[in-house]
């Protein structure tokens, strides 16, 4: 079976490797271009192993689609994209395109999946390999599988502890049943469908008005990226390392107000208790422990 990748970072290079191994031919790789810190991992590894690479800034290129097609691909394996692949391309192999998505589909559709399910407070998250079509994230879904939200679970500590090496296993398995003639397509419960936009800049802002337990969701919910912020001296401080400390209520304290900063964390009251926050960032600079980013106790922040 000739098998062609769209993909990036470490996650495509992970599925590129995998494939490898388990001796399926990959006949092209379609990765993003090089950045500005140096090679795209999933391309860097292609050209070490001797895959054909192509780097389009733009998969809806016709130059991108006729390359594309020249491969005669069986199957196609999307793995991590966040460009819109035309149905030129999606459609092209004699036996489709599978595409990787970390949610638990029709839930949590769009481009920042891991980071919503942590922010809505969901207990239980996973994957879903599904067969891609003209929507997005909407195609028939072929294997899912789950995994719990610990309470102090961060997009980091899901995606690298979980979601990405059960979803190279998952890829594996779905291949292996393309390929055996034993993949099904069940189609999505649209009564069931949410859709969310990039966790970008305006919602991962800090409301220290709002309820402690919303908050810690929202922290760990954009820690590493895109990162929780708050105004301290008229500088962003980006926020990372949420807990939920038990603290007696304090009469009187504005929302904002720091209690308490030590080597553990930075204590501040919240419209009905405490979030303790480890680390921060202040304007351009690097991740500090919390006792060593300058905030005091008594300070408000986001004034």
């Amino acid at each position: 079976m000739r098998l062609a990748i769209i993909g990036q970072s470490a996650f495509g290079k992970a599925v590129l490797e995998r494939f490898v191994t388990d001796g399926y031919d990959v006949v092209g790789v379609f990765a993003a271009p090089d950045g500005s810190r140096g090679p795209e991992p999933l391309a860097e590894s292609a050209r070490e192993i001797g895959v054909p690479v192509w780097q389009y800034r733009r998969m809806r290129d016709a130059e991108c689609v006729a390359s594309f097609k020249s491969l005669n691909a069986d199957l196609c394996v999307m793995a991590y994209v966040t460009d819109i692949v035309p149905l030129d391309i999606i459609n092209a192999p004699s036996l489709g395109t599978i595409q990787y998505h970390p949610s638990l589909l029709p839930k949590h559709r769009g481009p920042s999946s891991i980071n919503w399910a942590i922010i809505n407070g969901d207990s239980r998250t996973g994957l879903t390999i599904f067969w891609p079509d003209a929507g997005l994230d909407t195609g028939p879904t072929l294997l899912q599988r789950e995994v719990d939200i610990g309470p102090n679970d961060t997009v980091g500590s899901l995606y690298f502890n979980h979601l990405f090496p059960m979803g190279v296993d998952a890829l594996a398995e779905s291949v292996a049943m393309v390929q055996a003639g034993a993949a099904p397509r069940r189609p999505q419960d649209e009564s069931l469908a949410t859709y969310e936009s990039w966790c970008g800049r305006a919602e991962s802002y800090i409301d220290w008005g709002r309820p402690a337990s919303e908050l810690h969701n929202l922290i760990r919910g954009c820690d590493p990226q895109p990162g929780t912020w708050t105004i301290w001296h008229g500088e962003r401080l980006r926020m990372y390392g949420s807990r939920l400390p038990s603290h007696e209520m304090t009469d009187g304290a504005k929302p904002g107000t720091v209690l308490a900063v030590d080597e553990t964390g930075r204590a501040v009251w919240c419209r009905d208790g405490v979030v303790s926050v480890g680390r921060a960032r202040v304007g351009r600079g690097g991740k500090v422990v919390a006792g060593d980013s300058g905030v005091v106790v008594g300070e408000v922040l986001g004034v």
